[in-house]
């Protein structure tokens, strides 16, 4: 974990790791709380966090492909698009940002 926050990479990583977790919270928690079972008490929080970690990975991704010189075409887009896809951010983690040495 340590090595992790010493990169702009790794920071990605655990920023990734995190908005996903808060997308999958917020799709099969807070969500399904509020519309089956009318109790909307976490879509609030658990969104407002959501959108934070949303904004953080982009514009993290966006600073981390500069830094890098990632093509758009051949990276940076994948790894933005994974951020809107349920379970997108592990995957991205697990195919490209694992395999980037910095």
């Amino acid at each position: 974990m340590k090595n992790l926050l010493q990169s702009s990479i790794g920071r990605l990583r655990i920023i990734g790791f995190l908005e996903g977790t808060s997308l999958l919270i917020l799709f099969f928690i807070a969500m399904p709380l509020k519309y089956i079972f009318e109790m909307p008490f976490l879509t609030q929080p658990i969104g407002t966090i959501h959108g934070a970690l949303f904004l953080l990975f982009i514009f993290n991704t966006l600073s981390v492909g500069v830094e890098q010189n990632w093509k758009f075409k051949d990276t940076t887009w994948k790894v933005l698009l994974a951020c809107v896809i349920p379970f997108g951010t592990f995957y991205i983690d697990s195919k490209i940002l694992s395999k980037i040495n910095n």
